[in-house]
């Protein structure tokens, strides 16, 4: 029964099901337009400890204290990119769950389409390659020259049964 428990609760998570946020009660903002923003912002933010979660998933006191910044640079004022920029000037682009299109981040974009294509081209040298190769071994599309058909009359003239009379 654990062991059914345990598989119904990962398929919930892999799929998207609810998942309890680590945002405590002491955290949240009165606002709801404000904390709606701070929510936002917080799905975008690395932990710096977990590292494959954002500050709003994570449980580490590292992730609490981003949040409460985060909380604190949008009460007095501050836009989203305005927190974002603080938050990379102190930490780094490595803060951010999706680094910026800029040019020490443009392998990082651009690697993932270049390698889907050149599979792509891979796969379609590979397919007409196959084909053509298919097609040189087909007899019917091989061309003899007039001394291999000569020769070729001869031998199946040579192994032909005598005609019947009728």
């Amino acid at each position: 029964m654990k062991r059914l428990l345990a598989c119904v609760f990962v398929v919930a998570v892999m799929l998207g099901g609810p998942v309890a946020n680590a945002v405590q009660p002491d955290e949240i903002m009165p606002d709801p337009a404000k904390e709606a923003r701070a929510r936002d912002l917080s799905r975008e933010l690395r932990c710096m400890v977990c590292q494959n979660q954002s500050i709003d998933d994570s449980d580490a006191p590292l992730a609490r204290d981003l949040r409460l910044l985060v909380r604190e640079r949008i009460a007095t004022g501050d836009s989203d990119s305005q927190v974002i920029d603080f938050l990379v000037a102190r930490y780094g682009e490595f803060v951010l769950l999706k680094p910026r299109f800029t040019s020490h981040t443009l392998l990082l974009w651009l690697l993932p389409p270049l390698a889907l294509i050149g599979g792509g081209l891979a796969l379609w040298f590979y397919s007409r390659r196959r084909s053509n190769a298919g097609s040189a071994a087909d007899p019917s599309l091989m061309h003899l020259t007039e001394e291999e058909e000569a020769r070729l009359d001869r031998l199946l003239a040579a192994d032909a049964p005598p005609d019947k009379p009728v």
